[in-house]
């Protein structure tokens, strides 16, 4: 029930019928009792930077989640970012300050390693694989650095990707050891498959999985399925494995306390949301 008072939240990005956010906030807004609502806006990439300060000059938007287009391209509309939005190189979420400022932050890490630690992994003085250095990829290799992560690997057929993400990773944390090229993940104790590689049946392995030692914890940010070949494949081999949805549910908590919104559990939200496909 919108009325004048409803805090709204812009869910910006182009095509919005892939949009899963609204199905899982709004049934959670609706059981407290809480009057916000998260809205999809459809914005194409060419109208973007008209559009961003026209939805934030309505005085009832009290942010935005940001997705695909605009990931990258907001960064240079916002007042300020958070280190994790800084190494990423991208942003997934937007307040407005009481004095006006746009705030940018980025979760996609956040919500991974929650889901780690929430299963009782620990990430401190732990070493990562990470397959895929684009915004996701770029993401959780930031929040396992800020975790506390003690060596990490970066693999991405994009070799300038791969290096960026270095020297990012490097500027803000300095005490991790870091190597780029190979994705061979023996000797790592957590495995990231931040590709695309799982969308399609036919889709290679993005890591060796032979290669995989049984104790290894294997994450996966594909959705389009709950458990791709790739997680199929290394719980064989007797990892422990989290699926790619975990990452959506567990860093909507960090959203919402982002937002200053009431906090909720991955598993509240769970069972109250009405997603579809």
């Amino acid at each position: 029930m919108l009325d004048g008072s409803t805090q709204l939240i812009a869910h910006i990005g182009y095509p919005t019928s892939a949009f899963k956010a609204p199905m899982i906030y709004n049934p959670y807004f609706e059981s407290i009792g809480f009057n916000a609502c998260v809205v999809p806006m459809g914005v194409k990439a060419e109208h973007f930077a008209v559009a961003l300060p026209q939805i934030f000059a309505m005085s009832n938007v009290h942010g935005a989640l940001i997705t695909m287009p605009h990931k990258i391209t907001v960064l240079d509309r916002l007042d300020d970012i958070s280190v994790a939005a800084r190494i990423a190189g991208s942003c997934n979420a937007v307040r407005r300050r009481a004095d006006g400022a746009l705030i940018g932050d980025m979760f996609d890490g956040e919500g991974f390693v929650r889901g780690l630690r929430r299963k009782g992994l620990p990430v401190s003085g732990q070493s990562a694989l990470v397959v895929g250095a684009g915004g996701v990829g770029s993401a959780i290799a930031a929040s396992l650095a800020g975790a506390g992560l003690g060596r990490i690997g970066l693999h991405d057929l994009s070799t300038a990707s791969v290096d960026g993400l270095a020297k990012r990773l490097t500027r803000h944390y300095p005490a991790l050891t870091i190597s780029t090229g190979a994705n061979d993940p023996a000797g790592y104790d957590i495995i990231v498959n931040a590709t695309p590689l799982g969308m399609r049946a036919d889709d290679p392995m993005p890591v060796d999985v032979a290669r995989i030692a049984p104790e290894s914890f294997v994450g996966e940010v594909v959705m389009k399925q709950e458990m791709t070949a790739f997680l199929t494949a290394a719980r064989a081999r007797g990892c422990a494995v989290q699926v790619g949805i975990d990452m959506l549910y567990e860093m909507i908590p960090a959203y919402l306390e982002f937002f200053g919104f009431p906090a909720a559990t991955p598993g509240r939200l769970r069972a109250l949301a009405r997603i579809t496909y």
